[in-house]
């Protein structure tokens, strides 16, 4: 089984919305990071629909990526709705 975010995968977020090539902690890459994984999760469930340990998993990360967007809000509102607006996220 092929690993579904490979290091080149998670470089091209880094580059994409990271401030630089290293920026790996910011938080519009950690919500990227988390909506892929959260898409693929997702799309896990629906052919699996009684792994439940994975379903917990999903609500955690949409947890985290619930935080870490409130966090955004709070600290720059406009970077905040280009991440939205680039990830076609909805509250």
């Amino acid at each position: 089984m092929k690993n579904y975010l490979d290091s080149d995968k998670k470089k091209e977020f880094v580059e994409k919305h990271g401030k630089s090539n290293k920026d790996t902690g910011s938080p519009e890459v950690q919500i990227a990071l988390f909506s892929y994984r959260i898409s693929h999760l997702t799309e896990h469930l629906k052919i699996h629909k009684k792994d439940f340990s994975t379903q917990r998993a999903l609500i955690s990360l949409v947890g985290k990526r619930r935080a870490l967007l409130d966090y955004l809000k709070d600290k720059d509102i406009e970077r905040y709705r280009a991440i939205v607006k680039e990830l076609g996220l909805r509250r």
